[in-house]
């Protein structure tokens, strides 16, 4: 590969992480608004006191879209192979899991579904853009 073409591919490569990076803030800023509304004492949400399901799924739906921002950070910087496809994995797995959590939060009798579709959307949005950005990976091109 050209050493021309080689550093197009790492600064196109760069930018995706820094656009996945700025989406996973977005998509965790929507997650802690969503929680914090549906969390039953938003007081209680900010103190970190949890009781009810509804509160166990919304600390869960935080902590897990705060650890897709980590591990973005974390795959973009690695230089080890390994660390990063774990990293990958994790992101698809936590991605899942707030999508599980919207499901949960219905079940649980969730009036404002509106809440809860616009969340679906922005994951499933996110998770379009994860995976061209996980072919980057496979692609070597990171």
């Amino acid at each position: 590969m050209s050493t021309k073409l080689l550093k197009k591919n790492m600064e196109s490569a760069s930018f995706d992480s820094q656009k996945m990076y700025s989406q996973s803030l977005a998509l965790q800023d929507l997650s802690k608004a969503i929680a914090s509304y549906f969390s039953s004492g938003r007081e209680a949400f900010v103190r970190k006191r949890y009781g009810s399901f509804r509160d166990d799924i919304s600390k869960s739906l935080v902590a897990d879209a705060t650890l897709i921002s980590k591990q973005i950070r974390l795959a973009s910087s690695s230089s080890s192979y390994s660390t990063r496809m774990k990293s990958l994995a994790f992101i698809n797995i936590m991605t899942q899991n707030i999508l599980a959590y919207c499901n949960g939060l219905e079940r649980d009798g969730v009036k404002e579904k509106e809440y809860l579709n616009l969340l679906r959307r922005e994951i499933k949005s996110f998770r379009i853009s994860f995976k061209k950005w996980r072919k980057s990976f496979h692609n070597g091109m990171d």
